[in-house]
């Protein structure tokens, strides 16, 4: 099951997909918000979101899974 990581520390901003949402590479499933910037965090892979790991506003670090994909 491929995993879409943090790839900064910060906080969940927002969160674009829901379980079940199909994702194509490239696509957003989380805004992090980082020194006032946002920052995009895109799928890898394509598939299907099957666990959402973060809430909006919850502290991540670099690394950190996000969203897992089936």
């Amino acid at each position: 099951m491929p995993e879409v990581e943090a790839h900064i520390t910060g906080t969940v901003w927002k969160i674009e997909v829901a379980v079940g949402d199909r994702v194509d590479e490239g696509d957003t499933v989380v805004i992090l918000e980082s020194m006032k910037m946002e920052m995009p965090v895109e799928a890898e892979d394509g598939g299907t979101v099957s666990k959402i790991l973060c809430e909006e506003g919850q502290s991540v670090s670099e690394g950190d899974a996000l969203v897992v994909l089936d």
